[in-house]
């Protein structure tokens, strides 16, 4: 019988690059999605079936918080997470054979806005406000569960970076038009991850099987709004670029129906439990992960 990994929530920019390295590792992919043509969140005889045997259920549902936080928004931001995760859990409790590891996606914003020190997983303060409380439901709703036979891991993902998607686009495409100068003060933390490297821890905790719990999963190398536009603007060739103050940063938000948290929070969160546990990260600078995302980039 072929080796088998379940994704949840598969279909975006990390469930995609997921897919298809599993896949290239021999594995079967099962999707769990809203779309027709895979397995639909309302089958649960079907996520039970597709979780018998599997070697590791991955969990990244979650409606895109790149949007205005109105009520509606916030409704299924909050919703599209915690019923998903219970959802899940329940279909493990069903299962005769559940897979041993259940890695649940959470967001490093959990962490307050934060200037003066790193966080991390044992000394980081848990911030409030909106996103703060949704990451919040959404850790609960995973440590709720009891599973005798199942490993359960929250990642607190940072912003993932990588080619041909994700937030990369719309920040090389500020740099190429001659905007890609720091927005608002420049000085808020930027935590970061690439791709690679978070499908590496996926690989190091799936054989790691005494590790549980919460890890952060960001670059050990966090930087600054500025550094990151910086070195940006230098791996692309772009000597200028025009900042965007705070007021221009919120007239913008209205326009494009998002929010400034995204980019005036201060995250400055690193990876305190993996680096304890002997992890080691390939792109741990952000000149290596640019390096290596606009050499591959299709879009350049």
């Amino acid at each position: 019988m072929k080796k088998k990994i379940v994704i949840a929530g598969g279909t975006g920019f990390v469930g995609q690059h997921f897919e298809e390295k599993f896949t290239n590792l021999g594995y079967e992919i099962i999707i769990i999605s809203r779309r027709s043509d895979q397995l639909l969140w309302t089958d649960n005889v079907g996520i039970v079936e597709a979780l018998e045997g599997a070697e590791m259920l991955i969990n990244l549902a979650g409606k895109s918080v790149n949007c205005r936080y109105n009520e509606k928004n916030k409704k299924e931001i909050l919703v599209s997470r915690t019923e998903t995760t219970e959802i899940l859990g329940n279909a493990l409790l069903a299962c005769k054979n559940p897979p041993s590891l259940w890695i649940n996606s959470s967001t490093a914003t959990i962490y307050r806005h934060a200037e003066d020190r790193p966080m991390t997983e044992a000394s980081g303060e848990i911030g409030t406000g909106f996103s703060v409380e949704v990451a919040q439901a959404w850790e609960k709703s995973l440590f709720a569960f009891q599973l005798p036979q199942t490993r359960t891991v929250a990642l607190r993902i940072a912003i993932v970076l990588g080619e041909d998607g994700g937030v990369m686009e719309p920040y090389l495409n500020l740099v190429r038009y001659g905007l890609g100068g720091v927005q608002g003060s420049g000085n808020q933390m930027f935590s970061w991850i690439h791709m690679e490297d978070l499908f590496r821890i996926i690989l190091f905790l799936q054989k790691n099987n005494d590790l549980d719990g919460i890890f952060n999963c960001s670059a050990p190398q966090p930087i600054t709004n500025r550094v990151f536009m910086a070195q940006l603007r230098k791996t692309m060739d772009r000597k200028f670029g025009l900042p965007s103050p705070k007021w221009m940063l919120e007239m913008g938000a209205i326009f494009m129906k998002t929010e400034t948290e995204l980019i005036l929070k201060s995250r400055w969160v690193v990876p305190d439990r993996l680096e304890k546990e002997g992890f080691h990260f390939t792109f741990d600078t952000i000149e290596k992960a640019f390096h290596q995302i606009l050499k591959s980039s299709s879009k350049i």
